[in-house]
C-alpha cells in the first residue's frame, strides 16, 4: 500500500526543490537540503517522489517548471497556464496528484487571484468590492445571477464588501473548508488554516454556517472576532484594530508568545523557520515589518536572550543564547 505523506511535508519538499532549481543554489543549500532528508523517513521519501517526478520535467523550459512547484509572480500568469497544463500530464504518475493538491503550494498554483510568499496585494471585484490577499493565499471569484461567492482556497483576506448593483441584490459569500461567511455590509478578515478558520469583524456584521451544519447561522458583530471547525463555533471574542496590521505590512505583538511570533513570520519568508522549544514560550511585544522578515528576526536578537542561526537563508532557527562560561 502506498505511504501518504502529510501535504506539510510535501510543501517542505516542493521548496526544497525549486530551491535547489534556482540559479544561485549553493553546496550548503544542497547539504541542508540532504540534512532535512535525513531528518524524517516521510522527508526522504518526499523528495524521492518529487526526484521522480523532476525527471519527467528534464524536457520543460526550467521556469515553467519551477512555477509548477512554487507559488507564481503576479506577472506569470501565462507561465502558469503552461505549467498546470503539464502538470495534468505528468501529476498523476507515483501519486504526485494527491500529493500536491493537498497542499498550499498547489492552491496557489490553480487559484484564479493569489499572491507569492511575502506578497500582499489588493484586488478590484466586479461589484466594487476589494480584497487584499495575505502572503501565500488564494482566491476564486465566481459571481453569478444568484449570488456574489468567493472561494478562499488557502491564506488570508481582508474583504470591504460593495453595495451590490445589481437589482437583484446577490449575498456575499465566502466560502472555506470550514464553512461559508456571509457579509452584511461588512469590513472583515478571513484566515484559513489546516484544522481551523478565524474570521475578524471590523465593521458590519457576518454570519457563519458550518460545514457540517449548513442549516445553521452565527452571527458575528463588529467588534469581534470567532474561530471555528467544520463542526463548531468557538465563542466569540473582542478583535483588535491591529489584527488587520498585515494588510499594511506590519505584525503587532503584544505579549505575544515568541512560537507564535515566528510562525506569523514564516508565512511571509521563503523556507523554513524555526524555534527552539527552549525558548518558545517567551514573551513579544512589539511592531515587526512583514516585508523584511530578516530585520525582524535581527531585532528579536537585540531584545531577547536568543540567538539566530542560520544554516542558510532559507534554514533559520532562533535558539537560547549559550551560557556563560562560570
Amino acid at each position: 500500500m502506498e505511504v501518504l505523506i502529510a501535504p506539510a511535508i510535501v510543501q517542505q519538499a516542493a521548496q526544497w526543490m525549486a530551491r535547489l532549481w534556482s540559479d544561485d543554489a549553493s553546496d550548503e543549500d544542497r547539504a541542508a537540503c540532504a540534512r532535512w532528508c535525513a531528518a524524517h523517513p516521510h522527508h526522504d521519501l518526499a523528495w524521492q517522489r518529487l526526484q521522480a517526478f523532476e525527471g519527467k520535467l528534464h524536457s520543460v523550459p526550467r521556469d515553467v517548471a519551477r512555477h509548477a512547484l512554487r507559488e507564481p509572480a503576479p506577472a506569470a500568469y501565462l507561465n502558469r497556464r503552461r505549467a498546470l497544463k503539464l502538470l495534468a500530464v505528468l501529476l498523476p504518475v507515483g501519486g504526485l496528484a494527491y500529493m500536491l493538491r493537498g497542499t498550499d503550494a498547489w492552491q496557489v498554483a490553480t487559484a484564479g487571484h493569489s499572491t507569492g510568499t511575502g506578497e500582499i496585494r489588493e484586488i478590484s471585484l466586479p461589484d466594487g468590492t476589494r480584497v487584499i490577499l495575505a502572503s501565500a493565499s488564494a482566491i476564486d471569484v465566481r459571481f453569478d445571477a444568484s449570488e456574489r461567492l468567493l472561494v478562499l482556497r488557502t491564506g488570508e483576506i481582508l474583504v470591504t464588501t460593495a453595495h451590490d448593483p445589481d437589482p437583484a441584490q446577490r449575498p456575499f459569500r465566502v466560502q472555506g473548508r470550514h464553512g461559508t461567511v456571509q457579509a452584511l455590509g461588512t469590513r472583515f478578515t478571513l484566515r484559513q488554516d489546516e484544522y481551523t478558520s478565524r474570521v475578524a469583524v471590523f465593521e458590519g456584521a457576518v454570519e457563519i454556517r458550518l460545514a457540517h451544519a449548513p442549516g445553521h447561522a452565527v452571527g458575528i458583530a463588529t467588534g469581534y472576532s470567532a474561530i471555528f471547525s467544520a463542526g463548531i463555533v468557538q465563542s466569540a471574542a473582542p478583535v483588535t484594530a491591529s489584527a488587520a496590521a498585515w494588510t499594511k505590512g506590519m505584525l503587532v505583538a503584544d505579549n505575544m508568545r515568541l512560537d507564535d511570533l515566528l510562525a506569523e513570520l514564516a508565512r511571509y519568508r521563503h523556507g523554513l523557520l524555526r524555534c527552539d522549544p527552549a525558548v518558545a514560550s517567551l514573551t513579544v511585544s512589539g511592531v515587526f515589518p512583514l516585508h523584511d522578515t530578516d530585520r525582524a528576526l535581527h531585532n528579536l536578537a537585540l531584545a531577547l536572550p536568543v540567538q539566530m542561526l542560520a544554516r542558510t537563508r532559507y534554514w533559520v532557527t532562533l535558539q537560547a543564547m549559550p551560557q556563560a562560561a562560570a
